[in-house]
């Protein structure tokens, strides 16, 4: 494939930057002061604003890592600022000699598309260069080595910018979605949701160590359907597990959902009356769930404090992949209604109810529920108020309805949208995800839209084709409940026929970690992939500066729309320690209450991947979700870590002992821990998995 690669020194709206904030900072990373210099600018005319902090120059080592934020905001270049320990960016690039760079991308507002979207990978190309042509300047060294990192919408970003520019020599894009994940996986999550509620510890519970059941074990036709469904998608089952811990999320589909009733207003017609919508079928769940209340007004309190100065601090620093879209919306804080009735029944469904004024002054102004307090003496209750999307005067929309006035509740709209990826079906067969809807001709077995949309939701202005223009690492999660794992494989496929190999790509796939980039994201479910991460930007820069080859890409199957990882660490490679946990020599042991129970670790580490740090142990399933940048320690046993080789391998052990005192059903779980130099005290590269076992105490 033959394209025009953009370069930024022949663009005439990038010639010039100007820098209005340069001074010497120090950064306490792990109990030490690293003294730096940060700087401060931009290129004014183009409104776009960047960060360079630097190292000293007796320690810089020529290399830079810039982050791509998910969703590019207006400031965003000073985000990664407040950002400390595991977590702090900036830190991990300095003690690795390298400085780091973030920019806004050219933002001017946090809310809707750009005109230009193309602008946030050329002016991150300006950015770069820009911060190259100052440190050769100031510091007196040669072409700094560049290296474009980021993850979610920060990875459509950081493919956009190794493929279309030569401003960096290599990329790291981690939990990436492919050019059609959008609005799909949202959608379909929010859908499983839905339908799935009442069935969560249900389906953990099969999918979980030592079952012996079936995935589908007990649930009614509905809920077989659609779990079956979502996990051909490509939705990786024991990431329900948030779900039954009681963490209900639709993630940035508020922010999405706009896009697509502009782009295709005619869906959410349709879906309700046309054969071939789950909509028209008067059977179906959608119809079950669908809620539609016709109500008046008793009373409204409206919101009148401002977000404290923590809040602030917590939404100017939202630039995790978790956590940019947040950006977007307006928090109802301490808005409600009250109604003379709500609406009747047992198991209504909620999640996304538009509050429609339709008499008074407020008419035709819309808010988003939050929740519903019923009041069993009056029969009627209270509308709490949730986020709602670029609402900036929410009190003002309040302020204007009264007692009396009209309002209706209605969810088609978000029971519709969950439906979209079924109507999306891509003419591209190599999105196999989509093949239960499609006929043996590879035509689309049901109604679709017009165009399929996610072609236009990179936020890029590009479509990724695999044409790299430098050394590329991938970090994918296999527990990633916003994106699908597969879009990983489908992006190695892309790179080996536009590149005719994979040379210079490679692909970690990482077991037990979901989708954001946060080291509190852990408990005895999941562990987080930030070691990983940072690893790659080393091994990436390694390889690309010609010190070593990376680790071969993880071995792995495409099977039924989930990646399975090969079993043994010799056969899985890649970077991440293979851990298995035996209890008394099974993975699903039956004992008694007080019986001792022998427990065994074993850690085997792919070859080249460093060698086991620690081995620490849980004996209960602690599901505690702390979502609220809080680390906890889940493992409060720790192992004495015995250290050894097996086949070439190089193999950690440790043992644990526990009885338990109340029966039921019990998991004890280990976090493992490796690390390339065999460092554990190293912060920011400790590559974690876990491994579970069943205890049945009788």
């Amino acid at each position: 494939m033959n394209k025009s690669i953009y370069q930024v020194k022949n663009d005439p709206a990038f010639q010039d930057f100007t820098i209005d904030a340069e001074e010497k900072r120090t950064r306490e990373v792990a109990g030490k002061e690293i003294p730096f210099l940060y700087v401060h600018g931009g290129y004014p005319e183009k409104g776009v604003k960047f960060v360079f902090c630097i190292p000293e120059k007796e320690s810089f080592q020529g290399r830079f890592f810039q982050y791509m934020s998910p969703f590019p905001g207006p400031d965003e270049e000073v985000a990664s600022l407040g950002k400390t320990g595991e977590d702090d960016e900036i830190g991990f690039a300095l003690v690795n000699g390298a400085a780091f760079v973030e920019s806004n991308m050219g933002s001017k507002a946090a809310f809707g598309g750009s005109a230009e979207p193309q602008l946030v990978w050329k002016a991150s190309a300006a950015v770069a260069e820009g911060f190259r042509s100052f440190v050769m300047e100031r510091y007196g060294v040669a072409r700094p080595f560049g290296y474009v990192y980021g993850g979610s919408g920060g990875g459509y970003k950081s493919m956009a910018c190794i493929e279309n520019t030569d401003a960096w020599d290599g990329a790291v894009p981690f939990v990436i979605g492919s050019p059609v994940s959008l609005p799909n996986t949202i959608t379909m999550h929010a859908q499983g949701q839905r339908v799935l509620r009442h069935v969560f510890s249900k389906i953990v519970d099969n999918a979980d160590v030592g079952s012996g059941v079936d995935l589908y074990d007990g649930l009614n036709e509905d809920e077989a359907f659609m779990l079956r469904e979502l996990t051909q998608m490509g939705f990786p089952p024991l990431a329900w597990y948030m779900e039954a811990h009681g963490f209900i999320s639709d993630g940035s589909l508020p922010v999405l959902t706009p896009g697509v009733k502009m782009a295709d207003p005619g869906f959410f017609a349709d879906f309700w009356t046309v054969p071939g919508y789950l909509g028209a079928d008067p059977n179906s769940s959608a119809v079950k769930d669908r809620l539609q209340f016709h109500g008046k007004v008793k009373a409204v309190h409206v919101p009148g404090e401002a977000e404290s100065a923590e809040e602030e601090a917590e939404i100017e620093h939202r630039n995790g992949v978790d956590t940019a879209w947040k950006k977007m919306l307006t928090d109802g804080k301490d808005g409600w209604i009250e109604l003379e009735t709500l609406p009747e029944g047992d198991d209504l469904y909620l999640k996304g109810v538009n509050i429609t004024f339709v008499t008074g002054e407020a008419a035709g102004k819309q808010l988003l529920l939050g929740d519903m307090e019923r009041d069993s003496e009056t029969g009627g209750g209270f509308l709490s108020i949730g986020m709602c999307y670029g609402m900036d005067d929410l009190p003002g929309i309040l302020s204007k309805v009264r007692p009396g006035d009209e309002l209706t509740l209605d969810n088609s709209d978000y029971i519709a949208i969950q439906s979209y990826y079924r109507h999306q079906v891509p003419a591209d067969l190599s999105f196999h995800a989509w093949d239960q809807f499609r006929n043996a001709d590879g035509s689309p077995a049901l109604p679709q839209r017009a165009n399929v949309m996610g072609y236009s939701f990179t936020g890029t202005g590009t479509v990724q084709d695999g044409e790299i223009q430098g050394k590329v690492i991938v970090i994918q999660s296999l527990y990633d409940e916003s994106t699908c794992p597969w879009c990983a494989d489908w992006y190695r496929e892309t790179v080996r026929k536009a590149k005719g190999g994979e040379e210079y790509f490679r692909l970690y796939y990482m077991d037990h970690c979901m989708h954001g980039n946060v080291s509190w994201l852990e408990n005895t479910m999941v562990t987080n992939y930030m070691g990983a991460l940072h690893q790659a930007l080393l091994d990436v820069s390694d390889w690309t500066e010609g010190r070593s080859e990376p680790l071969e890409t993880t071995g792995y199957e495409l099977k039924d729309g989930q990646i399975i990882p090969a079993d043994t660490a010799n056969e899985r490679k890649g970077m991440q320690c293979v851990p298995e946990l035996l209890a008394n020599g099974e993975k699903c042991a039956h004992v008694k209450v007080g019986e001792p129970v022998h427990f065994t670790a074993k850690v085997t580490v792919p070859a080249g991947a460093g060698t086991v740090t620690a081995i620490d142990c849980a004996f209960e399933d602690d599901w505690t979700l702390t979502f609220g940048r809080q680390a906890i320690d889940f493992f409060p046993a720790k192992g004495e870590v015995k250290r050894g080789e097996e086949n070439g391998l190089a193999v950690g052990t440790a043992e644990f002992t526990h009885s338990y005192s109340e029966p039921g059903t019990h998991f004890a779980v280990i976090r493992a821990a490796a690390n390339r130099q065999g460092d554990g005290a190293e912060l920011f590269t400790q590559v974690k998995n876990l491994d579970r076992v069943r205890v049945i105490v009788e």
